[in-house]
């Protein structure tokens, strides 16, 4: 059974919001209202378990750069404070994802039956296919 990590907090002073402008369409006010966010979360320096921390520093995603800061940026709303939410909700779900240990698989055989019922119906296929064959007229 997979056994998520003991529930963590994700401190403000850790995370650095940046408001930056956004892209596309939007008018005039566009080029006057800074409402996407860039937030950045320093891994290593963070609070987090040190498991969480190796497997966020493990994982292939294009969010975490070499350094091993998570970079995320915010812009699908028209207001500074609903960005700064979903970026903040997008990086607990990465943290959330790194957190959750899946179980151990154990390595089992296949059951008498089940080798009986593949070799049988491998022989059936090879039949089937036998048919199917070119017939020689002498």
């Amino acid at each position: 059974m997979a056994t998520p990590v003991t529930r963590i907090e994700l401190r403000e002073d850790e995370v650095e919001l940046i408001a930056i402008r956004a892209q596309g369409a939007g008018g005039q006010n566009v080029n006057k209202v800074s409402n996407a966010v860039h937030l950045r979360f320093a891994i290593a320096a963070s609070s987090l378990p040190d498991e969480v921390k190796q497997r966020l520093l493990q994982r292939r995603d294009q969010r975490i750069n070499a350094e091993g800061v998570v970079i995320i940026k915010a812009q699908a709303h028209r207001s500074l404070q609903r960005n700064r939410e979903d970026a903040l909700c997008r990086l607990r779900g990465l943290i959330a994802e790194a957190a959750f240990t899946p179980a151990a698989r154990r390595a089992t055989q296949p059951t008498r039956g089940s080798q009986v019922r593949r070799v049988a119906s491998k022989l059936k296929r090879g039949a089937v296919k036998l048919l199917r064959a070119r017939v020689d007229e002498e």
